[in-house]
């Protein structure tokens, strides 16, 4: 499965991050320790926030450690509000288009897991996405069509029961069409003020999600795994929930996918 990061805060260098930790994103991308893939090699992605409303966008099918443009990147680029994201596939194709973060206006969104057996019901998850955000539709990944559900869905007006409904549209089709493991689920999206945060699996199983306040920093990184081996206030976030990061608060609540919210 995948690995991301993302931070909320003071602006940093995306560096301080991806890169320069002990254990960054990069480092993650070949020696993952809280995931079944310690290799995540198809593909990289960053999204940040800056002087406009919509992020900046970058992705690539290259290994994230083998991409000088990366290191370069994120040496020089300083942001309030960033994501990134190595990826691991689940089945779909390497391609640009298949990486994360995805971007519709000024939302941004990266996942990691599976909506089990999704090769089987691929045509009948694209039919959920309304027509106002079909036209978004780049890649063949579930983790793009949830994203353009969940905008169809009212990710605009209340960002929880958007991806509550739109979760458990495509967990109904698992449930139904596909196979187990039906849901397994960690995501960020932004909007370009707060951070939101999804740990969910319908197996109890759950990717691992935690975060962190940086005082020196300013500013909270929430990770798919901690990014420095010497650091012990690193907090899990308890499977079944969504996150709200907004300055130094933090909200977390039960996070419980509605199924058949429509007809399939």
């Amino acid at each position: 499965m995948c690995r991301w990061a993302a931070y909320l805060g003071q602006p940093i260098f995306l560096e301080d991050i991806v890169s320069r930790p002990a254990h960054s994103l990069i480092r993650q991308s070949h020696g993952a320790m809280r995931c079944h893939t310690p290799v995540n090699a198809d593909g990289f992605g960053l999204a940040w926030y800056g002087e406009r409303p919509e992020p900046g966008l970058y992705r690539d099918v290259m290994p994230a450690w083998s991409d000088p443009n990366l290191r370069s990147l994120v040496a020089q680029v300083r942001s309030g509000l960033f994501m990134a994201h190595v990826r691991a596939s689940t089945g779909t194709a390497t391609s640009r288009n298949n990486c994360h973060p995805f971007t519709v206006g000024r939302w941004c969104f990266m996942h990691n897991g599976q909506f089990g057996g999704y090769d089987g019901f691929r045509r009948d998850a694209d039919v959920q996405i309304t027509d106002e955000f079909y036209p978004h539709r780049k890649g063949a990944t579930d983790s793009e069509a949830l994203f353009l559900i969940a905008l169809g869905e009212g990710l605009e007006q209340d960002p929880k029961a958007a991806m509550e409904r739109a979760a458990g549209r495509l967990a109904d089709l698992a449930m139904r069409r596909g196979t187990a493991p039906y849901v397994r689920l960690t995501a960020a999206f932004s909007d370009g003020q707060r951070l939101y945060a999804i740990r969910y699996a319908s197996d109890e199983q759950a990717p691992t999600l935690y975060h962190r306040w940086s005082a020196s920093r300013g500013g909270r990184a929430v990770v798919s795994e901690p990014l420095e081996t010497d650091e012990d206030d690193w907090q899990e976030v308890p499977q079944g929930s969504f996150c709200i990061f907004e300055g130094e608060g933090v909200q977390i609540s039960p996070f419980c996918p509605v199924r058949q919210a429509r007809a399939a």
